[in-house]
């Protein structure tokens, strides 16, 4: 730990978060709110930089499917065309005479064969055509292989699925003001325990005429729960010992204030620990307002109802 001045007050500087205290001249946030950090590598190659496998697991459904579809087809165009410029002549069972609808044929020869269905109708007799066959139907058999891996992987893998509302804000809070976000699990089914909160704060600060970065590990009213099974407030107590004592909206906006969440937790069902992060930036952390309660009783008052929907409304403090 090492100490810097900001204003007349001496924090203890946070040397361990990995970021770097160079100002740039640039207002970029260091993490994203996906919890992703805000950093490209380059200077090595690109099976160096890249995890495939890491991507395929940490994509959305969506994007997930969309790029398994693009590669199926893909592939099946590619034999077709191989298939098409070898010549029609070396299959038979065609039942059209036109060049798009063997085209066409060939296309469907090529699912069929790729996923080792083979309904028998196109047969190719040539020796290439043969080949190349049963090349397509080999890479087949390690697609849905390799497919099948990364469904397990997404479908297995421990997630913490919790949902940080859209901002941050600094309200009243007891005698005085506070700076506050809040979470919640999003599925119904997900027992979480053991949760153990942090949040760092990054600002911007002169030192010797010089903008330097300095990162503060910011005191929490509670930084853990036994327990998840509704939503949490985060609150941060802006007192005289707080580095954001004193400051207003646009003082966070000079100072470039970033703020870093890390929640980890046990998952009761996956038998593991989960993580998860987000930050939030300056114009993220909107004063004056505060938070709308999101819980309610049901009807018949044997649960509660818990108001995802709710999670980033908020009222003037």
């Amino acid at each position: 730990m090492s100490t810097f001045h900001f204003g007349n007050r001496r924090f203890k500087s946070n040397t361990d978060t990995g970021f770097s205290n160079i100002a740039s001249g640039n207002t970029w946030r260091f993490m994203n709110r996906n919890g992703t950090y805000n950093v490209y590598r380059e200077g090595v190659a690109l099976l160096d930089r890249v995890s495939i496998y890491r991507k395929l697991l940490q994509l959305s459904s969506v994007r997930f499917w969309m790029i398994i579809l693009f590669c199926l087809l893909m592939i099946n165009t590619i034999f077709t065309t191989i298939y098409f410029a070898t010549g029609t002549d070396d299959f038979t069972g065609f039942i059209t005479h036109t060049g798009f609808g063997k085209l066409r044929e060939l296309f469907y020869f090529s699912f069929q064969t790729f996923t080792t269905v083979g309904y028998g109708r196109i047969n190719p007799t040539g020796d290439f055509v043969n080949i190349m066959a049963s090349v397509e139907a080999v890479c087949g058999f390690l697609s849905f292989a390799f497919i099948t891996g990364l469904m397990y992987g997404r479908f297995s893998r421990p997630r913490a699925n919790l949902l940080f509302s859209k901002i941050a804000v600094v309200a009243p809070f007891k005698e005085e003001t506070a700076l506050m976000f809040r979470f919640a699990a999003s599925k119904n089914e997900h027992t979480l325990s053991d949760l153990v909160i942090s949040v760092n704060l990054g600002i911007l600060v002169p030192e010797n005429g010089v903008p330097q970065y300095r990162f503060v590990t910011l005191p929490l009213e509670r930084t853990r729960l036994d327990n998840l099974p509704m939503n949490l407030t985060v609150v941060h107590p802006i007192n005289e010992d707080s580095p954001l004592y004193g400051m207003n909206a646009s003082d966070f906006e000079k100072a470039d204030v970033e703020i870093y969440v890390s929640v980890q937790a046990f998952d009761d069902v996956y038998s593991a620990t989960v993580q998860q992060r987000t930050s939030y930036i300056f114009s993220e952390i909107k004063h004056g307002l505060k938070f709308s309660p999101m819980f309610r009783e049901s009807n018949n008052e044997h649960y509660s109802i818990l108001e995802m929907q709710k999670l980033n409304t908020v009222v003037p403090a």
